[in-house]
């Protein structure tokens, strides 16, 4: 049983650390809502133990993540509040015990890869860290057409993970020396990885990042298709987050693909307004995909095949 108490704590974290998927998780059912929080407390404690290199020596993080894997799966007591709550969670909703041990075992696998050869690479990494949380949101979400609906929430995990490589460039080389964009890509479009490491920007690492841009926005494709299989009360939730991120993609746009020199970041205002325009796109039409091409500004622009509605008004140029 999962009390008031931890569903507020994960809550918190979520608020302090997530506040783009935050927006998004507020408007979803409270059936959904506080599973979702817990769900995330978990998943930040796990991510801290990477992230936490500089106090911990990284045979006691793998003993960490260890610990925090055992008590998720209700193998091991805990006294931790979230990790109690997940587990309970866990269990309610028969989360799979194979999404938890791919979540795990890509924490771990953060504590000494740092490059990924190829999108081949970093997209198993992606199966058990954003498509694995994908994968248990369906799960709490009791969805009756899984085979149909798990494809497309692994691809928008995928697509959400992305788009926050993309903007996180340089912030990931600052904060962990860690380099996201496949090296292949790099040497396609001639970019040396030092000048990732250096933060040095030129037309070539825009070649790379726009790129990269376009193979996530077919994510957001295939993910954004799938919304329809999910129950009624949660398609506005799931669409909004898929809006909230692919707008990061217009201020990526917007700045040249640099993201090596600055992280674009979404403003409460253009948050709320988002959230705004999108119910009230939904309102008018049930339709996920519509509603998602409607709203989204700078989506799929190098393709040249979004499809623009007539009447966006000149505030969606606003951050």
């Amino acid at each position: 049983m999962v009390d008031e108490t931890q569903v507020a704590q994960g809550k918190r974290i979520q608020r302090r650390t997530g506040k783009t998927f935050h927006v998004a998780t507020r408007v979803l059912p409270e059936r959904i809502r506080h599973p979702t929080y817990v769900l995330y407390g978990f998943f930040r404690i796990a991510d801290e133990v990477v992230d936490a290199e500089e106090t911990l020596p990284p045979a006691e993080q793998r003993e960490e993540l260890e610990r925090l894997r055992l008590a998720a799966l209700g193998e091991e007591p805990t006294d931790d509040p979230v990790l109690d709550a997940f587990s309970a969670v866990r269990e309610r909703h028969a989360i799979a015990d194979a999404d938890v041990n791919a979540f795990i075992d890509a924490m771990a696998s953060d504590i000494d890869t740092d490059r990924y050869e190829t999108y081949a690479e970093l997209e198993a990494y992606m199966n058990g860290s954003a498509a694995a949380v994908g994968r248990m949101m369906t799960a709490i979400m009791e969805i009756e057409n899984e085979d149909a609906a798990l494809p497309h929430a692994t691809k928008l995990g995928e697509a959400f993970q992305m788009t926050n490589f993309l903007r996180d460039v340089g912030e990931d080389v600052v904060e962990r020396q860690r380099v996201y964009l496949p090296q292949e890509t790099l040497r396609e479009h001639g970019v040396d990885e030092r000048q990732i490491l250096n933060r040095e920007f030129d037309s070539n690492v825009a070649a790379a990042m726009r790129a990269e841009l376009a193979r996530t926005e077919r994510l957001y494709e295939e993910g954004v298709a799938g919304i329809k299989y999910l129950p009624d009360d949660c398609q506005f939730a799931v669409l909004l987050a898929a809006v909230l991120y692919a707008d990061h993609h217009r201020l990526i746009r917007r700045r040249g693909y640099d993201t090596l020199t600055a992280t674009p970041q979404l403003s409460t205002p253009r948050k709320l307004w988002l959230l705004a325009y999108t119910r009230w796109r939904w309102q008018w039409n049930r339709d996920p995909e519509a509603v998602f091409y409607e709203v989204s500004q700078g989506f799929d622009e190098d393709a040249g095949s979004r499809r623009h509605s007539p009447h966006d008004p000149a505030i969606l140029r606003t951050d």
